[in-house]
């Protein structure tokens, strides 16, 4: 794997082509600072050759039965499972995730979810009939929305591109797929995988491109649909776009989700939880319950756990099994997570954990993950997404006033509840005005709805809901 990898064309109309300009970007893997590879950067020509080869495609590929489009996608996740294991090292070494978690998020989800969308649309019926009041009825059919402008971010590559790439196609349409450029090159897995599967050409096409010429896509007058996951701030400017067309928009943002821990709460399971539940992926992930909201009458006890924890967690190579924490994708989040730190630390709360670059790595772009005691929720570090592993420890009184602490959030995407009685924990669930939210545990389900409310996005994906977006439905009717 010492190989630099170049992909210096762009894969438009089931064909590889050489971009209208020679704009690159130097893809840097995280834990060596070195060139891993380069990938080309897509020009707003390119976008309109991409929307144009969609739009062409479209009209064959949105006739095909369910039965057949199932197939070809069959054909495209068994080209993606064949390549799990190389896909997920190299994502691994483009942003730094261990390489455990990895091997199923960008090794084999991808596949897992273009199969589970095959399936039911397989299984679903393509007509609903309904008796109207007067006597006749409608027909009410699902047809594909039309041409889809993926734009997926770096922290979660493959996974989050499948999100949309595999409803999309099931449900008849075409997609123009523009990964970020830090996880450009396994990006272009999918391509691969398309043309080894023989997916019809223009079904699927890979532009990589900078932020300027992404908008040039969200805007672009061939594009039916956006599906978006990255940061708010980008979330808001593709909405504003988005309602100014009247286009269909899904927008999957950031997120400060709570972890409630119950007076009653077993902190054993909590402990054991707490790398995949609030430092998953070095930090880098939306839904992370970042921020632990420990009962006043429990707290020391709390707060020594998760030091303990945090302090026995592996920092090192993203490629070592062994490694719990990883590199960040970038110099610049390094940075930035590194700034939130001197900020909790200006404002005067305690570091019980980490706080630092660690000392015995000479390279890569390393954060210790770190703990925060005592912080009121009003802190900018209990507040704005840090993206980093950065942990905030919050002292509540009693349930309600837990629970108005994890609501005191610009975001609503996750979070969690830890109580030895699980009808509590739903009770206590019920109440935290979230998308999705834990009891005793959080993990994404791949036949349930994601998504978040408030800051954190609109609309939902994964499960039949994640369906839904590629639909329009049409109304037929008869006396």
């Amino acid at each position: 794997m010492d190989m630099t990898l170049d992909r210096r064309t762009l894969f438009i109309g089931g064909e590889w082509t050489t971009p209208t300009s020679d704009s690159t970007y130097d893809v840097i893997e995280a834990a060596t600072e070195k060139v891993l590879g380069t990938t080309a950067l897509a020009q707003n020509a390119d976008i309109d050759a991409a929307v144009s080869s969609a739009r062409r495609a479209l009209t064959h590929w949105r006739a095909l039965s369910a039965d057949e489009r199932a197939d070809h996608l069959d054909r495209f996740a068994a080209a993606l499972k064949s390549r799990g294991k190389q896909t997920a090292t190299l994502a691994s070494r483009e942003n730094g995730m261990p390489i455990a978690l990895s091997i199923g998020v960008n090794g084999y989800a991808p596949a897992l979810m273009v199969r589970y969308y095959a399936d039911l649309v397989r299984k679903q019926d393509s007509d609903d009939v309904r008796p109207t009041a007067l006597g006749g009825r409608t027909v009410v059919r699902r047809e594909p929305v039309g041409v889809v402008a993926a734009i997926t971010p770096w922290n979660y590559p493959q996974s989050l591109a499948a999100m949309k790439i595999a409803p999309a196609l099931a449900a008849g349409c075409t997609v123009v797929l523009k990964p970020a450029p830090e996880t450009a090159l396994d990006a272009f897995v999918f391509a691969d995988a398309a043309a080894e599967a023989g997916l019809p050409a223009g079904v699927l096409n890979v532009v990589p491109a900078d932020r300027e010429v992404s908008a040039h896509l969200v805007s672009h007058p061939g594009v039916d649909k956006v599906a978006f996951t990255g940061s708010t701030a980008a979330g808001r400017a593709i909405g504003e776009t988005c309602g100014r067309l009247l286009r269909p928009v899904t927008l999957e943002l950031g997120g400060k989700s709570a972890a409630i821990i119950a007076d009653d709460a077993d902190l054993d399971v909590f402990a054991a939880n707490l790398l995949e539940v609030s430092l998953v992926n070095n930090g880098q992930t939306c839904h992370a319950s970042t921020r632990i909201l420990a009962p006043r009458s429990r707290y020391g006890e709390v707060v020594d756990r998760v030091t303990e924890t945090v302090r026995a967690l592996r920092i090192g190579d993203p490629l070592d099994k062994a490694t719990d924490i990883g590199p960040l994708v970038s110099a610049a989040q390094r940075d930035r997570v590194l700034g939130y730190i001197e900020s909790g630390r200006a404002d005067g709360y305690r570091i019980t954990a980490g706080g630092h670059v660690p000392a015995d790595q000479s390279t890569g772009w390393y954060v210790t993950p770190t703990v925060f005691d005592g912080v009121d929720n009003s802190a900018r570090i209990a507040q704005e997404e840090i993206f980093g592993p950065v942990l905030t420890v919050t002292p509540y009184r009693d349930e309600d006033e837990a629970v108005a602490i994890a609501n005191d959030s610009d975001y609503g995407l996750g979070g969690t509840v830890w109580t030895s009685d699980e009808e509590r924990g739903l009770a206590i669930a019920d109440r935290v005005h979230s998308g999705t939210i834990g009891v005793n545990h959080y993990l994404l389900d791949l036949a349930a709805p994601f998504g978040g409310v408030k800051a954190s996005g609109v609309g939902r994906e994964l499960g039949p809901e994640g369906l839904s977006p590629y639909y329009a439905a049409k109304s037929v009717y008869f006396r």
